[in-house]
This record gives C-alpha cells, sequence and structure tokens, in this order.
C-alpha cells in the first residue's frame, strides 16, 4: 500500500501547479476500530469510492495506515466554513519611494496586490516608478460564519416513482439510498419525503425514457456486461460517463439502450397497483379474438358439446382464457372503469379474420387481445397498425414484434437467465453440481460456461448405448461439500427426477446443505412418480412465467370465479383474468396503452406479472419472470 501512496502523491505533486486550489484527494490516517464503511460515511464518498484509490484496503486495515479519500460529490462538508469578507472605507495617499515594490507596498498595508492595481489601473500598463502616486484602498475586514450545508437534503417522491429512479437521479446505488433512510418501506408513495444526497441541481441525472435502465449484479465487470447487454465499454463508457471515473459498481444503475434489455433490467422496486391510480374516466373498448370455433359445436347435443370441447384444443383453451376474461370485467365494473367489449370467434382462420377486421370497426378500439397462435397475430396488427392500435398476444412464446405488438408470455431465455443471475449473486454457496440426461447436454454445458468450477454428471447408458436414466451415489456423494450446494437437474424425465431427488435426500447432513434447481420447470418435476416432499426438502428452485396462487390466500378472483363457475381456476383461467386486468386498468391510468409502459414499470396480479420494454425497431415484450421454490409443500416467490 505505501508503494501506491508514494506513486499517487508523487502524481498530484506534478499534477497540480497550486495543489491548495485544484487538490481532488485528501487522505486519511486510520484510527482504532474504524472501517470503510465509517471512514465513507466521515468523508461523504462510498465505500467503492475508497476501495477504487486503495484496492490493498480490500485485505483489511490496519491502524495508523494512510488511505486517499476522493472529494465527495457533495455540496458541502460538516464542518462550519468561516470567511473574512472586506469592505472599502477609504484610500490613503502613497508616493513611491526608490526600491518599492508592488509586492512591498502590499505587505505595507497589507492589501493585495491585485487590489492596489485595481485602484490605480496605469499599472496595468505601465511598471511601477519612483515617484508614482498612488491611492492604497483601506478596508473594513468582517468574519463570517457560514452554518454548513447538509450533506443531505429532503426529497418529495414524485407518481409511480421507485428507488431504483431516484438512485440513478443522484448518483448513488439503491443499497445506499436505503443507507440514507433507514426503515424505507419497499414500495415508495407519492408525496413521501425520503433525504437524498445534497448535490447540485445540475449534477443531478434525468431518467431519460427513450433508453432501458440496468442494475450491476454483484461481480459483473465489463467483459460479462458486453455479453449480455451486447454493449462494449466505450459504449457504456459513452452513456454513464461517471465509469470513466468510478467504474463499476454494485447495485449501480446504468442507462443501456432498448435493445440491450435483460432479464436483470431495472423494474420498479415493487408493482404498481393500478386500482389506486385509474385516473382516465373515458369508456374503454376491448376487441377479444379467440379461436373458439363455434363453427363445430352441436347446440343440440349436450353429449357432442362436452366431447367437442374434451377433443378441441382451441375451444378449450378459449373457454378457460374466456372465463377468466369475464371476471376480470366484472371486477373492472365494480371499480368503476367504463367499458365497451367486443368478442370476436377468429376460428383459428386467416379468412375468417379478414372478414371480421373488414366488417366491423375498429378505429375507436383501444386495445386488442389476442388471437392466440403467431400468423393471426400478425395478420391482425397489420391491418391495425393504421389506426395505432395495439395487439396483445396472450399465451404465444414466439411472434413477430411489429410496432404495435405486446408479447405479453415471457421469452424462455428470460428463465434460464433468471435462475442463473440468482444463483451468481449468492456468494454463500460452496459447490455447484449439474446433473443432466443426454439430451440435455447443451443445457449442461451452457451452465457449465456460466459457472467454470461446476461439476457435471450425466445420465448412465444401458448396453445399447441408450439413456437409461439413473445415476449410481459414487456419482455425486464425492462431489457435495460442507455448506450449501446447488444441484441443477436438467431433464424431462420423470424417473430420472424421481432417482436423482430420492438420492440428493439421503445426503442431507446437518454439515451439507443442498437447494436443488432447474432451468426448465416441465411437466416431469409434477409427475406422481416424484415425491414433493423430496422436492420440498430439497427447496427445489426454479423460474416460471406464473407463480401459482395459493388457495388459503384471500384470494378475491379465485372466490369469485368458483362462485361464478363452480370450479377452481386453472392456468389459462387465471391468465385471462390478469391479462385483461392490467391492459385496462393500464389503459386507464395512462393516456394509451404505449405511454403506459413508461408510467407504469411493473405491475403484478394473481399469478401474472407484466413489465413492458420496447425493441429499438419493433413492439414490446414482457421482460420479467418469477423465481420461486419449494417451501414447506408449497410454492412460494423468492425475493431477490
Amino acid at each position: 500500500m505505501k508503494q501506491f501512496l508514494y506513486l499517487i502523491f508523487f502524481f498530484l505533486i506534478f499534477s497540480c501547479g497550486t495543489a491548495s486550489q485544484a487538490q481532488n484527494y485528501k487522505t486519511h490516517k486510520i484510527k482504532q476500530g474504524e472501517t470503510i464503511e465509517s471512514i465513507a460515511k466521515i468523508y461523504s464518498v462510498t465505500p467503492f469510492d475508497i476501495y477504487t484509490l486503495n484496492p490493498d484496503a480490500k485485505n483489511g486495515l490496519k491502524r495508523n495506515d494512510v488511505l486517499i479519500i476522493p472529494n465527495s460529490k457533495i455540496v458541502n462538508t460538516e464542518a462550519p466554513q468561516a470567511v473574512i469578507e472586506k469592505e472599502l472605507v477609504g484610500f490613503k495617499e502613497h508616493k513611491v519611494k526608490r526600491k518599492e515594490t508592488l509586492y512591498s507596498l502590499s505587505k505595507m498595508y497589507d492589501v493585495a496586490q491585485e487590489d492596489i492595481k485595481k485602484h490605480n489601473t496605469f499599472l496595468y500598463a505601465n511598471n511601477l516608478r519612483k515617484g508614482d502616486e498612488l491611492k492604497i484602498p483601506v478596508y473594513k475586514k468582517v468574519l463570517t460564519v457560514n452554518e454548513p450545508k447538509a450533506t443531505t437534503k429532503d426529497y418529495t417522491v414524485l407518481p409511480k416513482e421507485g428507488k431504483w429512479r431516484i438512485a440513478y437521479k443522484y448518483g448513488i446505488t439503491v443499497t445506499e439510498l436505503e443507507t440514507l433512510n433507514p426503515g424505507m418501506n419497499e414500495v415508495l408513495k407519492e408525496g413521501e419525503v425520503i433525504q437524498v444526497p445534497n448535490l447540485e441541481k445540475e449534477a443531478e441525472k434525468p431518467i431519460d425514457d427513450r433508453y432501458s435502465y440496468y442494475k450491476v449484479l454483484p461481480r459483473e465487470g465489463f467483459f460479462r456486461l458486453k455479453l449480455k447487454l451486447g454493449l462494449e465499454q466505450e459504449e457504456l463508457e459513452a452513456l454513464n460517463p461517471e465509469l470513466k471515473e468510478g467504474g463499476l459498481k454494485v447495485g449501480m444503475i446504468l442507462k443501456v439502450p432498448y435493445q440491450a434489455a435483460s432479464s436483470d433490467e431495472v423494474e420498479a422496486e415493487a408493482s404498481s397497483d393500478l386500482t389506486q391510480s385509474i385516473t382516465n374516466s373515458d369508456t374503454k373498448h376491448i376487441a377479444v379474438m379467440l379461436p373458439f370455433k363455434l363453427n363445430l359445436v352441436d347446440t343440440d347435443s349436450i353429449l357432442d358439446t362436452k366431447k367437442l370441447i374434451n377433443t378441441n384444443p382451441f375451444l378449450n383453451k378459449s373457454l378457460d382464457f374466456h372465463s377468466g376474461v369475464l371476471v376480470a370485467l366484472d371486477s373492472l365494473k365494480k371499480m368503476g372503469v367504463s367499458l365497451k367489449v367486443d368478442v370476436y370467434d377468429t376460428k383459428n382462420q386467416l379468412s375468417e379474420i379478414s372478414s371480421i377486421l373488414r366488417n366491423n370497426d375498429f378505429e375507436n378500439v383501444n386495445a386488442v387481445i389476442g388471437p392466440f397462435m403467431p400468423n393471426n397475430i400478425e395478420k391482425v396488427s397489420a391491418e391495425l397498425k393504421r389506426y395505432n392500435i395495439p395487439v396483445i398476444s396472450p399465451i404465444t412464446k414466439n411472434v413477430t414484434l411489429t410496432e404495435n405488438v405486446f408479447q405479453s408470455r415471457p421469452s424462455e431465455d428470460l428463465l434460464t437467465e433468471k435462475i442463473v443471475n440468482y444463483v451468481e449473486s449468492d456468494s454463500t454457496i460452496t459447490k455447484i453440481i449439474i446433473i443432466a440426461d443426454h439430451d440435455n447436454t447443451k443445457v449442461s454445458n451452457d451452465l457449465k460456461s456460466k459457472f467454470y468450477a461446476a461439476s457435471q454428471v450425466y445420465s448412465r447408458k444401458d448396453k445399447e448405448g441408450k439413456d437409461a436414466h439413473y445415476i449410481l451415489d459414487n456419482d455425486i456423494r464425492h462431489l457435495l461439500k460442507p455448506g450449501k450446494n446447488v444441484v441443477f437437474l436438467e431433464t424431462s424425465h420423470a424417473g430420472f427426477i424421481s432417482t436423482v431427488t430420492s438420492k440428493l435426500n439421503a445426503y442431507i447432513t446437518d454439515d451439507v446443505k443442498i437447494i436443488l434447481a432447474t432451468t426448465n420447470m416441465n411437466d416431469a418435476f409434477e409427475d406422481d412418480e416424484v415425491s414433493n416432499y423430496h422436492l420440498s426438502n430439497l427447496q427445489f428452485h426454479f423460474p416460471t412465467i406464473s407463480k401459482m396462487y395459493n388457495e388459503d390466500d384471500n384470494n378475491s378472483f379465485a372466490k369469485n370465479y368458483e362462485n361464478r363457475f363452480g370450479v377452481s381456476p386453472n392456468k389459462l383461467a387465471v391468465r385471462g383474468f390478469d391479462l385483461t386486468m392490467d391492459v385496462v386498468l393500464r389503459l386507464a391510468s395512462s393516456e394509451d396503452l404505449y405511454t403506459s409502459v413508461n408510467d407504469t414499470p411493473l405491475t403484478s396480479y394473481v399469478e401474472n406479472k407484466f413489465a413492458y420494454k420496447k425493441k429499438l425497431f419493433g413492439g414490446y415484450y414482457n421482460n420479467t419472470v418469477y423465481l420461486v421454490k419449494y417451501n414447506d409443500l408449497k410454492i412460494v416467490e423468492i425475493e431477490d
């Protein structure tokens, strides 16, 4: 550390012509019991700022060692400042004698040379000469003690403003904002007064809605951000000039282009409750397009109708989804939202969609929910683009995102990113093991590239070289370490899941903790062959586009649904409810669906949440998924 200090001091001496005026650093001698955090608080800087100039400090602090402290960006220090002010009260006459100079006269009369020249302007063009008659200013000196400006100031939370927006505005991390406000609520309320750094107004950074914002995760450097966001260090620095001075900080908010968004893009710290934000009282005109195929239904035969419902996947899904829509419409009407709703049967045919669009007036429709299939969505969006009417894809994974398309179902890539980023951020993990069958070799290798120290285990093969979907005790037992072990299981084979989870349960001890995880939660994990007790004991972690509501929660939707239809809602019914609620409430709380994307970054309902982001050249995609785990035989959300 001493060599580093000498180098800094050497640089400062020769790079600052007048150190007292241009000094950018100060020094601090470490006292007994001091920490980086306590020192940072004294000088109104962050611990990261100190570590940047003193990298050896990460290895521990020693008494009497000297740290280099950067100047704080905060307006003033905590100490009062005394200022001597001068008041001109008159002049003295002075005739210049031999050998007298401006310097000697300034010392004689205790005035600055510049003050003498200011009142004897001929001295700006001529040298001082013997016999010159001067007017020497006489000042009355007044000592003024200025009270110090606080290092923080009050800030009133604006409508729909979350922690990350305020942290970005004042150039701090969310954690630092929370440190300034002990006991701060997770959800900030409009009008709430909090403390922020006392920066000059011009130092505050505005939120630019043309960009997205990304929170830096632990152990993320420029190389990892390049892989994740596709942006070079120079591009990030151009958008975020503070990176050139302080580098990357964990938790800092970066401005990035829309197309660079990832699953960890900044969201509001908690979802917005739009039921409390209804401001647009105009009647909302909604169109719902679903492939009922009612032309195939024989209304004279109850038996045939029941059979068709059970065998026709389009009719089955459409009825389930539409049942959720109906409950949502009831709830919205009770809230006082004025609605006009048209429901169309597309029959899953492009010709029928063309007929619907041709024979009905869509010009004043606020939004269209549906159809289901990608080619049908593309047809509707293309026809309605001239009216700038948003078309929301309800369940489709892959749809062409033209300017007026909203893909409400998150992409599969987000699921993998969610669980990988969660595991990466957990510094308490001692070992990562990847178990996979041979159909998931690519998934295993992709995980290995993320966790280079992880061990890979594949299912055994039979004599014919086919996957036998089992492993032996010796395949994994010796890999487990004392502490927390995370085991990824990548397979769609229920028998393999049953075998692996049974063995992992047997390996749990007081010293060896095992967490099961997967990037692909498929039906095999819910097979009767797989023990829920084993999954719960292993705290099974997985990402999902929708969480499962618990029946013992006070869930008004589930109760209303059961009262109306006599059965519990399935996932499609819940999605129909959640999506309809979100679309209509966004329209009722913003000018239109497009502006709601910025007005309301994140919403959540019974099982689904929505955080739309816009592609640079294209439409909108839902950029948020859940991370959940088994806990006491229930599936609960992990707050990450």
